[in-house]
Protein backbone atom coordinates (compact mmCIF):
# COMPACT_ATOMS: atom_id res chain seq x y z
CA UNK A 1 0.00 0.00 0.00
CA UNK A 2 1.43 3.34 -1.07
CA UNK A 3 0.74 6.12 1.42
CA UNK A 4 1.17 9.80 0.60
CA UNK A 5 1.03 12.49 3.28
CA UNK A 6 -0.49 15.88 2.54
CA UNK A 7 -0.17 19.03 4.61
CA UNK A 8 -2.67 21.74 3.77
CA UNK A 9 -1.33 25.14 4.80
CA UNK A 10 -2.88 28.27 3.39
CA UNK A 11 -1.45 31.72 3.90
CA UNK A 12 -4.50 33.42 5.39
CA UNK A 13 -5.51 33.00 9.01
CA UNK A 14 -7.65 35.48 10.91
CA UNK A 15 -7.49 33.90 14.36
CA UNK A 16 -3.69 33.75 14.45
CA UNK A 17 -2.01 35.44 11.45
CA UNK A 18 0.64 33.36 9.64
CA UNK A 19 0.14 30.57 12.16
CA UNK A 20 1.35 27.80 9.84
CA UNK A 21 4.90 29.16 9.89
CA UNK A 22 5.08 30.43 13.47
CA UNK A 23 8.23 29.16 15.17
CA UNK A 24 7.96 26.51 17.87
CA UNK A 25 11.14 25.05 19.26
CA UNK A 26 13.15 26.76 16.52
CA UNK A 27 11.10 25.32 13.64
CA UNK A 28 7.95 26.53 11.87
CA UNK A 29 4.75 24.65 12.72
CA UNK A 30 4.72 23.43 9.13
CA UNK A 31 8.14 21.84 9.62
CA UNK A 32 6.90 19.86 12.62
CA UNK A 33 4.16 18.32 10.44
CA UNK A 34 6.63 17.52 7.65
CA UNK A 35 9.11 15.95 10.06
CA UNK A 36 6.42 13.84 11.76
CA UNK A 37 5.37 12.46 8.37
CA UNK A 38 8.94 11.63 7.42
CA UNK A 39 9.36 9.63 10.63
CA UNK A 40 6.70 7.12 9.50
CA UNK A 41 8.12 4.33 7.36
CA UNK A 42 4.83 3.65 5.56
CA UNK A 43 4.77 7.16 4.04
CA UNK A 44 6.42 7.35 0.64
CA UNK A 45 5.98 11.05 -0.22
CA UNK A 46 5.11 14.30 1.56
CA UNK A 47 3.32 17.14 -0.21
CA UNK A 48 2.42 20.60 1.07
CA UNK A 49 -0.58 22.21 -0.60
CA UNK A 50 -0.47 25.99 -0.30
CA UNK A 51 -1.38 29.26 -1.96
CA UNK A 52 1.47 31.11 -0.25
CA UNK A 53 5.03 31.61 -1.56
CA UNK A 54 6.62 31.85 1.90
CA UNK A 55 4.94 28.64 3.04
CA UNK A 56 6.04 26.95 -0.18
CA UNK A 57 9.66 27.98 0.50
CA UNK A 58 9.50 26.55 4.05
CA UNK A 59 8.08 23.31 2.64
CA UNK A 60 10.94 22.99 0.17
CA UNK A 61 13.51 23.86 2.85
CA UNK A 62 12.27 20.84 4.80
CA UNK A 63 12.35 18.54 1.74
CA UNK A 64 8.64 18.42 1.01
CA UNK A 65 7.17 18.65 -2.47
CA UNK A 66 4.76 21.53 -3.10
CA UNK A 67 1.30 21.69 -4.67
CA UNK A 68 0.28 25.17 -5.77
CA UNK A 69 -3.25 25.55 -4.47
CA UNK A 70 -5.62 27.89 -6.37
CA UNK A 71 -6.61 31.00 -4.44
CA UNK A 72 -10.29 30.06 -4.59
CA UNK A 73 -9.49 26.93 -2.55
CA UNK A 74 -7.63 28.90 0.13
CA UNK A 75 -10.31 31.24 1.43
CA UNK A 76 -11.84 31.22 4.92
CA UNK A 77 -15.05 29.74 3.52
CA UNK A 78 -13.37 27.21 1.19
CA UNK A 79 -14.37 23.63 2.09
CA UNK A 80 -11.28 21.62 3.02
CA UNK A 81 -12.47 18.62 1.04
CA UNK A 82 -12.11 20.57 -2.21
CA UNK A 83 -8.42 21.12 -1.47
CA UNK A 84 -8.11 17.39 -0.79
CA UNK A 85 -9.69 16.59 -4.15
CA UNK A 86 -7.40 19.09 -5.87
CA UNK A 87 -4.32 17.49 -4.30
CA UNK A 88 -5.39 14.00 -5.34
CA UNK A 89 -5.97 15.13 -8.93
CA UNK A 90 -2.55 16.82 -8.91
CA UNK A 91 -0.58 13.74 -7.85
CA UNK A 92 -2.53 11.51 -10.24
CA UNK A 93 -1.65 13.88 -13.10
CA UNK A 94 1.99 13.62 -12.03
CA UNK A 95 1.87 9.82 -12.13
CA UNK A 96 1.97 9.09 -8.40
CA UNK A 97 0.16 6.05 -7.03
CA UNK A 98 -1.69 6.69 -3.78
CA UNK A 99 -3.53 3.92 -1.95
CA UNK A 100 -3.87 5.80 1.34
CA UNK A 101 -4.38 9.53 1.67
CA UNK A 102 -3.08 11.09 4.90
CA UNK A 103 -3.74 14.68 5.95
CA UNK A 104 -1.58 16.14 8.72
CA UNK A 105 -2.69 19.67 9.66
CA UNK A 106 0.29 21.79 10.76
CA UNK A 107 -1.73 23.12 13.71
CA UNK A 108 -1.27 19.92 15.75
CA UNK A 109 2.51 19.93 16.36
CA UNK A 110 2.41 17.74 19.48
CA UNK A 111 1.39 14.57 17.61
CA UNK A 112 3.89 11.75 17.41
CA UNK A 113 4.65 9.12 14.78
CA UNK A 114 2.77 6.44 16.74
CA UNK A 115 -0.44 8.50 16.49
CA UNK A 116 -0.02 8.66 12.72
CA UNK A 117 0.79 4.98 12.36
CA UNK A 118 -2.25 4.01 14.45
CA UNK A 119 -4.48 5.92 12.03
CA UNK A 120 -2.89 4.30 8.99
CA UNK A 121 -3.28 0.84 10.53
CA UNK A 122 -6.97 1.39 11.34
CA UNK A 123 -8.00 2.12 7.77
CA UNK A 124 -9.32 -1.20 6.46
CA UNK A 125 -12.12 -2.57 4.29
CA UNK A 126 -14.61 -1.70 7.03
CA UNK A 127 -13.74 2.02 7.14
CA UNK A 128 -13.85 4.89 4.68
CA UNK A 129 -12.20 7.46 6.92
CA UNK A 130 -10.11 7.44 10.10
CA UNK A 131 -10.02 10.52 12.32
CA UNK A 132 -8.50 11.27 15.70
CA UNK A 133 -10.46 12.09 18.84
CA UNK A 134 -9.78 13.05 22.43
CA UNK A 135 -12.07 12.92 25.43
CA UNK A 136 -14.14 16.08 25.77
CA UNK A 137 -13.84 18.02 29.00
CA UNK A 138 -17.40 19.32 28.73
CA UNK A 139 -20.66 17.42 28.27
CA UNK A 140 -23.40 18.80 26.00
CA UNK A 141 -25.91 17.32 28.46
CA UNK A 142 -24.59 19.49 31.33
CA UNK A 143 -22.10 22.17 30.29
CA UNK A 144 -23.10 23.38 26.84
CA UNK A 145 -26.05 25.65 26.10
CA UNK A 146 -27.63 27.47 23.21
CA UNK A 147 -29.98 30.45 23.00
CA UNK A 148 -33.49 30.18 21.60
CA UNK A 149 -35.24 32.82 19.49
CA UNK A 150 -36.09 34.78 22.64
CA UNK A 151 -32.52 34.55 23.98
CA UNK A 152 -33.45 32.11 26.70
CA UNK A 153 -30.81 29.54 27.59
CA UNK A 154 -31.44 25.92 26.64
CA UNK A 155 -29.21 22.89 27.05
CA UNK A 156 -27.46 22.17 23.78
CA UNK A 157 -28.21 18.44 23.98
CA UNK A 158 -31.31 16.87 25.47
CA UNK A 159 -32.47 13.30 25.89
CA UNK A 160 -35.60 11.40 26.86
CA UNK A 161 -33.48 9.86 29.57
CA UNK A 162 -32.68 12.24 32.43
CA UNK A 163 -29.09 12.27 33.65
CA UNK A 164 -28.41 13.51 37.15
CA UNK A 165 -24.66 12.92 37.01
CA UNK A 166 -22.26 13.65 34.19
CA UNK A 167 -20.66 10.22 34.47
CA UNK A 168 -24.03 8.64 33.64
CA UNK A 169 -24.42 10.58 30.38
CA UNK A 170 -23.11 9.20 27.07
CA UNK A 171 -19.38 9.76 26.77
CA UNK A 172 -18.51 12.38 24.18
CA UNK A 173 -15.31 13.25 22.36
CA UNK A 174 -13.72 16.18 20.58
CA UNK A 175 -12.48 15.71 17.02
CA UNK A 176 -8.80 16.60 16.85
CA UNK A 177 -6.63 17.63 13.92
CA UNK A 178 -3.84 15.14 14.62
CA UNK A 179 -4.46 13.09 11.45
CA UNK A 180 -7.04 12.07 8.85
CA UNK A 181 -6.67 8.94 6.71
CA UNK A 182 -8.84 7.82 3.81
CA UNK A 183 -8.68 6.11 0.47
CA UNK A 184 -8.44 8.62 -2.39
CA UNK A 185 -11.47 7.19 -4.22
CA UNK A 186 -13.65 7.80 -1.17
CA UNK A 187 -12.53 11.43 -0.97
CA UNK A 188 -13.16 11.98 -4.67
CA UNK A 189 -16.70 10.58 -4.41
CA UNK A 190 -17.64 12.20 -1.09
CA UNK A 191 -19.58 15.43 -0.65
CA UNK A 192 -19.40 15.21 3.13
CA UNK A 193 -16.52 13.25 4.66
CA UNK A 194 -18.63 12.01 7.56
CA UNK A 195 -21.29 10.39 5.36
CA UNK A 196 -19.21 7.22 5.18
CA UNK A 197 -18.00 4.68 7.72
CA UNK A 198 -15.76 6.58 10.10
CA UNK A 199 -13.41 5.06 12.67
CA UNK A 200 -11.38 6.93 15.27
CA UNK A 201 -8.04 6.74 17.03
CA UNK A 202 -7.95 8.11 20.56
CA UNK A 203 -5.18 10.64 21.24
CA UNK A 204 -4.51 12.02 24.74
CA UNK A 205 -5.20 15.72 25.18
CA UNK A 206 -1.54 16.58 25.67
CA UNK A 207 -0.85 15.55 22.05
CA UNK A 208 -4.15 16.75 20.59
CA UNK A 209 -3.95 20.54 20.96
CA UNK A 210 -5.13 22.30 17.80
CA UNK A 211 -3.62 25.76 17.39
CA UNK A 212 -6.20 28.31 16.28
CA UNK A 213 -5.60 31.24 18.65
CA UNK A 214 -2.70 32.93 20.41
CA UNK A 215 -3.68 31.15 23.64
CA UNK A 216 -3.59 27.76 21.87
CA UNK A 217 -0.12 28.55 20.60
CA UNK A 218 1.10 29.65 24.04
CA UNK A 219 -0.11 26.40 25.61
CA UNK A 220 1.28 24.18 22.83
CA UNK A 221 4.63 25.98 22.87
CA UNK A 222 4.91 25.53 26.65
CA UNK A 223 4.04 21.84 26.40
CA UNK A 224 6.48 21.33 23.55
CA UNK A 225 9.27 23.00 25.55
CA UNK A 226 8.47 20.89 28.60
CA UNK A 227 8.51 17.69 26.52
CA UNK A 228 11.80 18.66 24.91
CA UNK A 229 13.36 19.37 28.29
CA UNK A 230 12.12 16.01 29.51
CA UNK A 231 13.73 14.29 26.53
CA UNK A 232 10.47 13.30 24.84
CA UNK A 233 10.99 15.50 21.79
Amino acid sequence: MNTIAFIFARGGSKGLPRKNILSMGGKPLLAHAINSAMQVNDISEVFVSTDDDEIAKVAKDYNSKVINRPKELAQDESPEILSWKHAINYIHDKGYICDKFLSLPPTAPLRNSEDIQSCLDLLDDQADLVITITESQRSPFFNMVTLDDNDYVKLFATSDEKYSRRQDAPKNYDITTVAYVARPDYIMDAENLYDGRVKAVYVPRERAIDIDTELDFFIADAMYSRGKNNGSK
